[in-house]
């Protein structure tokens, strides 16, 4: 037999407490509980059978088996997954309403159908004529994909166990509902529930899962944060719906690097990858106008090229407007006072604006050296060369410090058609194996405006 008892859960991190409290201790914000029944069994009986423990082995005694792939037809979303679909995996993908979660994985299932593998759709918001409409727009599919529109998990799991598919898509977590679980679907309680029914599915018979999220206001998955822990892979879809690129970051995996990122353009016949981002995000570059620079940043293994624009100008106010889009504003302050200090310049009575072109947010320290000359080519009001791009760390005293990979750096540069690159004085000597084209070191922040002027 059960007991019920209620109990307050944090809907936005999940903290579980026993009574109500107006600020969750968790994760701090205000008026995020709420109260759901809690099940508490009882304990089994002595007499009751117990079932055959798992019994520990030494380290030596586990076999090693390659584990095999499965390409999804889709290379940008297979170099986010560590190369391929794990078999037996249980993947996450969270974003924001209408960037096309939904779309890239229906992609996937015609990708793997095509190519002979069993897939089964299961939707939760969506009827069967709204997905054949989404699906006629994208191209031809076979029978190998099957769609159910159903949010009962035991219905699903019968679903599951008679066709026997290899890939599974839930679409989404927040409509799924247990039985066991009295709460409503999409509390805290049910998504932590199905997700631990789905995992069991997932490694019981061996099935690559793929689950969508949706996110709150401030950009994570909803639901408790033991969600993330749960699955294997968790990836998000980051930009804004309305533009026209899509990039795909995972933020954890088990099978691979988290560094990755994924990009994507979005059309009508749906998500089309962008295998080179760097020319997609310098696309419209002025010619001849001060506080651009084009900045060069790592993704994993793989150099992106964005355009660093900068606009300086006086201003009638107490206190200087400081804004920054695409990166940090706390650092873009840092910077300014680093230039006020160590290189002359009286931004104390300047408005700033930063920005990185094309919607795309980055926090790598190597951009800290575009952003130093993009603010001082519009407070000086002197065009960079728009052959030239730069990276570098740039410290409080002014030094402009090393980073890493400055040789596939100065590669990718090479391959687009850039000419100079200012990079780390100490990067210099790696960076210099690429032959034809122009390495300017800088040491500190005083040499590298000198550079551009």
């Amino acid at each position: 037999m059960a007991k019920a008892r209620s109990v307050f859960f944090c809907q936005n991190c999940g903290f579980e407490s026993s009574k109500w409290m107006g600020q969750c201790p968790g994760c701090r914000e205000w008026n995020t509980f709420a109260e759901e029944p809690k099940m508490i069994t009882k304990k089994a009986t002595a007499g009751a059978a117990r079932r055959e423990t798992a019994q520990p082995l030494a380290l030596s005694q586990i076999e090693m088996s390659t584990t095999t792939r499965m390409s999804t037809g889709i290379g940008e979303l297979d170099r986010v997954l560590g190369g391929g679909i794990v078999q037996g995996s249980l993947v996450l993908v969270g974003g924001d309403p209408g960037i096309g979660k939904s779309t890239l994985l229906l992609q996937v299932c015609r990708n793997l159908s095509q190519a002979g593998k069993r897939v089964l759709y299961i939707s939760g918001e969506e009827s069967l004529q709204q997905i054949r409409m989404r699906a006629q727009r994208m191209g031809e599919f076979t029978d190998q994909l099957m769609i159910l529109c159903e949010t009962n998990l035991e219905d699903i799991r019968e679903a599951i166990t008679k066709t026997a598919p290899e890939i599974v898509i839930i679409d989404s977590i927040q409509t799924m509902y247990n039985e066991d679980v009295t709460s409503a679907p999409g509390s805290v309680s049910q998504v932590r529930e199905s997700t631990g029914v789905l995992l069991q599915i997932a490694k019981g018979m061996n099935i690559s899962i793929f689950i969508v999220g949706h996110v709150t206001k401030e950009g994570v998955v909803a639901g408790p944060r033991v969600l993330e822990h749960m699955v294997d892979t968790v990836l998000y879809f980051e930009g804004d719906r309305h533009a026209a690129y899509r990039v795909l970051r995972g933020v954890k995996n088990r099978f691979g690097s988290t560094n990755e990122i994924g990009v994507f353009e979005m059309r009508e016949s749906g998500l089309a990858e962008v295998p080179n981002p760097s020319e997609y995000m310098l696309e419209g570059k002025p010619e001849g106008a001060s506080g651009s620079v084009v900045a060069c940043t790592m993704e994993g293994t793989r150099p992106v090229l964005l355009e660093v624009q900068a606009l300086v100008c006086k201003t009638n106010l107490a206190f200087p407007r400081r804004t920054a889009a695409g990166t940090d504003l706390n650092r873009v302050n840092l910077l300014m006072a680093v230039l006020e200090k160590r290189a002359g310049l009286g931004l104390s009575s300047c408005d700033a604006y930063v920005n990185i072109a094309g919607g795309i947010r980055m926090n790598e320290p190597a951009l800290d050296l575009g952003i130093i000359l993009a603010i001082a080519s519009s407070m000086k009001d002197q065009p960079i060369d728009e052959k030239t791009i730069a990276f570098g760390e740039v410290g409080l005293s002014g030094e402009v410090r090393s980073v890493s990979m400055a040789e596939q750096r100065v590669r990718e540069a090479k391959r687009l058609g850039f000419d100079t690159v200012i990079l780390p004085e100490a990067c210099k000597r790696q960076a210099a194996r690429v032959k034809e084209i122009r390495l300017v070191g800088v040491k500190n922040v005083r040499e590298a405006i000198r550079a551009i002027v």
